[in-house]
């Protein structure tokens, strides 16, 4: 079959690392099955794959991707979530699993003609979404929805700041909070990228580090580092902070004496469960909400799509057809 593969570690030219060509097909162990992809989308964790980060050498080559949406062997259309989890270890969450992995991490992924994966992993794809749309829920989306949904604590009407509008879960978060009644800020250093969130649906936009016109509720951080100053400030009293990301550095100073004394909360989000994954396609489903999508490729042109992701020219999901 046809797939796109990190043949080999190389942090400095990533790019250099994918190849595309024939990889053998999968064979699925006991309690997996097998999905023929439709569509594929591509995160920042591929690229992260290609540099070496979160997977070793002996595990190369391997089949990258973690979003996709396809058929399953019965006919199914279906969206396959990337965790690779047991709940009954995380108490009925398997992102709590000690031993979690996303699938490319250990396995072959999704930008192929068939993905093998765990059965349980199978969501059923709603009608109304695209194959196309339903390939960017389970790692940008899902993880915004869980930040929003699960681990904000907030209520609709609730003030937001997104931190780094344009990337993948920043983007996610826009559109998913003004679809559910919260308030949405974001910031961004590009001004082209804030004029866009606006256009999804931010309420106002503001350059990374600008005084706010007031404190908000919450920041829903991704970026790490160079925002983590200015997310602190952002919050109100007994605010709060989620964070699901690092991608500009992950020990900036934590101003501890800001954290107790105006009694801030830092919780930490990672992915969504498979229910939460059901939860997100009939939320879209529901409200008519669809992934912002930059640009749709033949897999066959992948290099093009992570070119594009690693020059920071990208505003939503790149995804790829099969």
């Amino acid at each position: 079959m046809f797939a796109v593969t990190a043949a080999r570690i190389d942090a400095d030219d990533p790019l250099s690392a994918l190849e595309l060509g024939e990889h053998p097909d999968p064979s699925p162990p006991d309690g997996w099955t097998t999905v023929s992809v439709r569509a594929a989308a591509l995160n920042h964790h591929d690229v992260w794959t290609l540099r070496g980060v979160g997977i070793s050498a002996d595990r190369l080559p391997i089949v990258v991707g973690c979003d996709a949406a396809g058929v399953d062997e019965d006919g199914h259309d279906v969206i396959v979530h990337a965790v690779i989890g047991d709940p009954s270890v995380g108490g009925g969450d398997e992102t709590l699993d000690p031993r979690r992995s996303l699938l490319s991490e250990r396995y072959d992924g999704t930008f192929a003609e068939r993905v093998a994966v765990p059965r349980r992993n199978l969501v059923p794809k709603p009608v109304a979404l695209s194959f196309t749309e339903a390939a960017c829920l389970p790692t940008a989306y899902l993880t915004a929805y869980r930040m929003l949904f699960t681990k904000s604590g907030l209520q609709p009407g609730a003030t937001i700041l997104v931190q780094g509008a344009g990337g993948g879960v920043a983007t996610a978060l826009i559109i998913l909070g003004r679809a559910a009644g919260f308030r949405v800020w974001a910031t961004s250093r590009d001004e082209r990228k804030r004029d866009r969130a606006l256009e999804l649906g931010a309420d106002q936009v503001f350059p990374n580090g600008a005084r706010l016109p007031e404190r908000v509720d919450a920041v829903l951080e991704s970026v790490g580092q160079a925002t983590w100053a200015h997310s602190l400030r952002a919050l109100r009293p007994g605010g709060r902070i989620v964070v699901c990301g690092a991608t500009s550095g992950a020990v900036p100073p934590a101003d501890l004496n800001r954290v107790f004394f105006l009694q801030l909360s830092v919780v930490g989000s990672t992915m969504g469960t498979r229910d939460e994954l059901e939860r997100l396609a009939t939320f879209l489903e529901q409200t008519g909400v669809r992934p912002t999508i930059d640009r749709v490729l033949p897999l066959s042109q992948a290099k093009d799509g992570f070119a594009a992701m690693i020059a920071g020219d990208v505003f939503g999901k790149v995804v790829f057809t099969v």
